[in-house]
């Protein structure tokens, strides 16, 4: 081949678009390894700077804190009772037995003193009434013949006609005529009250509460047919402890509260038994309550509420921020940044709110969340919170003791501040 051509082929291949690139290869192994360090680099500075280097130990724990309030507080004592009629009446026979025949009466019904509530099949009883009726005007008419045979021996012994022993069984006769007609009048009495026993009036003005019997029940002397009750004047009942004898003495002011219909009425303690119960060391107490409408459903409860003693001083605070132990009540209070344990004496609790002894500052701030986290002297940031739980409806805590109640469960502690 002549050096021409060989110039010609070499140039040939040079502008060949399809002849490979030598420098594109290593140009991209070049990017890649500069974009992976980039990477690598990029996330491994996002890693350190998400490394919190402070101890858990050493940062503020956030908490929610409430004011401490000053406040009255009285003692009160809470008693349940039963409403119960003036008067109630079991009305049923008392001699008699038999069918029922007719109740005319229901609950609800209103009935006058007098009023007729049933009746009985008493046909036999009458009857019986009737047989000994005519018995007893048999023997009357024995005994007045007897008396006037008598009389007659009686005449004839003056002139000796008649014998005296004669005359003096037949006065004895007589006697034992009267006295067998007074039997039958007794035992007719008694038939009597058995025929009006089968109609069942009713003793007082009342209402019907209960009807136990329809007609063609067949009951016996003491089964009740209808109950009535009288509910002009309602009694409050209920058994007290006996450490609160000296509570409840008569005339003493009392709030009720009616479970069944929510009304709230205001009383006064009307008796109170001078024993205690010797089984469950409780006294009974009474509070009479008028009720000209007849409003009040009895047998049902009401809540009784008794103030005792004067008002006195105290520091209200949320009953979800103290741990209480009999009377003293473990709180933690904020002073500066740090939480510091205090101990206070406790005079009562109400609606969800504690009322501790005027040792505790008024307006000092009371850890509310976040307690259960917390140690003596530990660093906090704070959350002001609302006003004591029972201001605005807060629910009181359960108590789990006597002596003891449930502190909250940990909760997460809330941060207002930099981590």
């Amino acid at each position: 081949m002549t050096p021409d051509a060989t110039r010609s082929a070499g140039r040939a291949r040079i502008t060949d678009p399809r002849a490979p690139r030598r420098w594109v290869v290593p140009l991209a192994i070049v990017v890649l390894v500069l974009g992976t360090l980039g990477a690598g680099a990029w996330l491994l500075g996002l890693t350190e700077g998400a490394v919190n280097r402070t101890a858990l130990a050493d940062e503020p724990k956030g908490v929610t804190v409430t004011p401490a309030r000053a406040a009255q507080y009285r003692a009160t004592r809470r008693y349940v009772g039963t409403l119960e009629p003036w008067q109630e009446a079991r009305i049923g026979p008392q001699l008699a037995s038999g069918f029922v025949d007719t109740v005319l009466v229901r609950p609800g019904a209103f009935a006058k003193r007098g009023d007729v509530l049933a009746t009985l099949d008493c046909r036999n009883a009458s009857a019986a009434s009737s047989v000994i009726g005519y018995q007893a005007r048999a023997l009357e008419a024995r005994q007045k013949a007897t008396a006037r045979e008598a009389a007659r021996l009686n005449e004839l012994l003056d002139g000796g006609f008649a014998a005296p022993n004669e005359v003096e069984q037949k006065l004895a006769q007589s006697a034992a005529h009267e006295a067998q007609i007074q039997a039958l009048l007794a035992q007719a009495s008694g038939k009597s009250l058995e025929v009006r026993d089968c109609v069942l009036r009713a003793p007082f003005d009342g209402e019907v509460a209960a009807r136990f019997a329809d007609p063609g029940t067949f009951v016996r002397p003491g089964t009740p047919i209808v109950q009535l009750v009288d509910r002009s004047v309602v009694r409050l009942t209920a058994f007290v402890p006996e450490i609160d004898f000296d509570v409840v003495p008569p005339r003493t002011n009392v709030k009720l509260r009616v479970r069944a219909t929510g009304k709230e009425l205001t009383g006064e303690i009307a008796r109170r038994s001078p024993a205690a119960d010797t089984s469950t060391r409780t006294v009974r107490v009474e509070i009479d309550l008028a009720s000209a409408t007849r409003e009040l459903p009895v047998g049902t409860t009401a809540e009784i509420t008794v103030d005792v003693g004067a008002p006195v001083d105290a520091i209200e605070v949320p009953l979800v921020a103290a741990q209480i132990r009999g009377k003293r009540a473990a709180l933690f209070v904020i002073e500066g940044s740090t939480a510091k344990k205090v101990t206070v004496d406790v005079l009562g609790e109400r609606d969800g709110s504690l009322f501790v002894g005027t040792a505790l500052a008024p307006d000092t701030h009371v850890v509310t969340q976040g307690r259960s986290l917390l140690a003596e002297g530990d660093r906090v940031t704070t959350k002001v919170d609302g006003p004591p739980s029972g201001r605005d409806g807060g629910a009181p805590a359960t108590p789990t003791s006597a002596g003891e109640r449930a502190e909250p469960p940990p909760e997460r502690p809330s941060r207002s501040g930099p981590p």
